[in-house]
């Protein structure tokens, strides 16, 4: 496999990942933004542009739930 291919891997991995653990804490839904935004570097790198326009898309509405996710007090 070529470094672009372990990277695309590593990304959409890193994103089932955080999304599936999000309802821990909100600090996975900022590692799936995270995620998201690496996944649309990969579409866009690859020339699937309408990929990485929907992952850039989807990094924007991962960051605004991020921001509305309340912090629980202690």
């Amino acid at each position: 496999m070529d470094t672009i291919t372990i990277f695309g891997l590593l990304s959409v991995s890193a994103m089932l990942l955080s999304y599936a653990l999000e309802p821990r804490g909100r600090h996975y839904v900022l590692a799936f933004a995270a995620a998201c935004a690496l996944s649309g570097i990969y579409a866009f790198l690859q020339g699937a542009w309408p990929f990485g326009l929907v992952e850039t898309v989807w990094t924007a509405v991962a960051l605004r739930r991020w921001a509305k996710v309340q912090t629980p007090v202690l």
